[in-house]
């Protein structure tokens, strides 16, 4: 079903069946979708709304138009620029906010992705994130744009029951999961690199991953929404001693530790992360102050001819402030 929405030149807005109805309504209603694309199973649960239904299994004849399908490649024509998804997050507000991503960015991220990554890591990935965070991304598309496959499950604790598990050669989740996973000794022998993020990643769990003998790489990385999944790497080494830092920038992407007065500030003095590269978002959706007030000009930019308008579309020409507080340390990282 993404893949199709894709395909035809449409933007995804994944919906969790399991969300207050209150917060899908106000999705629906928000994002103003054109259709909903869901299963027979979950159409009584979904709120009121407007937008048309298309089950993608109804009646049970899925399999039959897969096979009277004619073959064709669908040429969308589609700028970079377009919008390929909105993740609505929830916010200190608690008010959800669109955090619309172009396909731009996102090719950005899978790029990357194909070359950071060893060929071997990627050839089957566990995709245990709701389409609903923006791990999924990674989980789902990095593998299929490098001839991997997707390993689907319902969340990653689920990996010691899954029938092809001794074949899945990466996980991407959080630290609290992977833990989990290893106190109950369920890490497949086939997993050779693990990727964490979404929490403070601690030397000790990383040290206990590497006592896999088949574990070859940890990674730690860090991104918002806001600037499509990842936006530093760091692979932790299984002789370091100190506390795992969130690394650098992954490529196309700059990063600033600025003060209250956007001046960088010396090295070991902390202050607030702000990201700016092809990973940012088009803004919030239907949110213009917010979006005004988190992507701001960029001082460290080139100079762009034409109205604020027209700069808001060019990357480099915009910081986003994360909020987050951050520190170089003497090496760089």
């Amino acid at each position: 079903g993404l893949l199709a929405i894709l395909k035809a030149g449409g933007a995804y807005i994944p919906l969790d069946p399991t969300y207050p109805t209150e917060r899908l309504s106000f999705i629906l209603k928000d994002s103003q979708a054109s259709v909903l694309l869901t299963q027979p199973t979950l159409v009584d649960s979904l709120p009121e709304h407007t937008a048309p239904v298309v089950c993608l299994d109804a009646n049970g004849r899925w399999e039959a138009q897969i096979a009277n399908s004619e073959f064709r490649i669908p040429n969308s024509e589609l700028p970079p620029s377009s919008l390929a998804y909105t993740i609505y997050t929830s916010g200190s507000t608690g008010i959800p906010k669109g955090v619309a991503i172009t396909h731009q960015s996102a090719v950005t991220l899978i790029h990357w992705a194909t070359h950071f990554f060893a060929p071997a890591a990627l050839a089957e990935v566990l995709a245990s994130t709701s389409i609903c965070f923006d791990l999924s991304i990674f989980e789902l598309f990095v593998p299929l744009s490098c001839g991997g496959k997707v390993v689907l499950a319902e969340n990653a604790l689920h990996l010691p029951t899954l029938p092809t598990a001794h074949n899945v050669t990466l996980v991407n989740t959080v630290p609290s999961a992977i833990a989990q996973l290893l106190n109950l000794k369920s890490i497949p022998a086939s997993v050779c690199a693990i990727n964490l993020a979404g929490e403070a990643l601690a030397n000790e769990l990383v040290q206990r991953l590497y006592q896999c003998p088949t574990i070859q790489q940890v990674f730690n990385l860090y991104g918002p929404s806001e600037d499509t999944t990842y936006t530093t790497a760091a692979l932790i080494p299984p002789d370091n001693g100190q506390i795992p830092t969130i690394g650098g920038p992954i490529a196309n992407t700059q990063v600033y530790i600025l003060d209250r007065h956007l001046q960088p500030v010396p090295m070991g003095v902390p202050g607030e992360l702000y990201i700016s590269g092809e990973g940012l978002a088009r803004g919030y959706r239907n949110r213009p102050a917010l979006t005004a007030e988190k992507f701001i000009p960029n001082p460290f930019g080139q100079p762009i001819e034409g109205d604020r308008e027209e700069q808001i579309q060019i990357p480099y020409s915009r910081l986003y402030k994360t909020g987050d507080l951050a520190r170089y340390r003497a090496d760089g990282q």
